[in-house]
């Protein structure tokens, strides 16, 4: 193997686990959003009813 592919080769391999680790962590930190509620007419709390309804 060339000395030139094997920098590419190790270049690319580090950048795409670079990217892969980087990705990964931005998923695992961001927080969940929250859950819409999808009974919110049939919820028994006055705060919780939507106005209208």
């Amino acid at each position: 193997m060339n000395t030139s592919a094997l920098i590419v080769m190790l270049t690319t391999i580090g950048l795409v686990t670079f990217l892969m680790i980087y990705f990964f962590m931005k998923v695992i930190n961001t927080p969940p959003r929250p859950e819409p509620d999808s009974y919110i007419d049939n919820d028994d709390e006055a705060d919780r009813q939507v106005p209208g309804h």
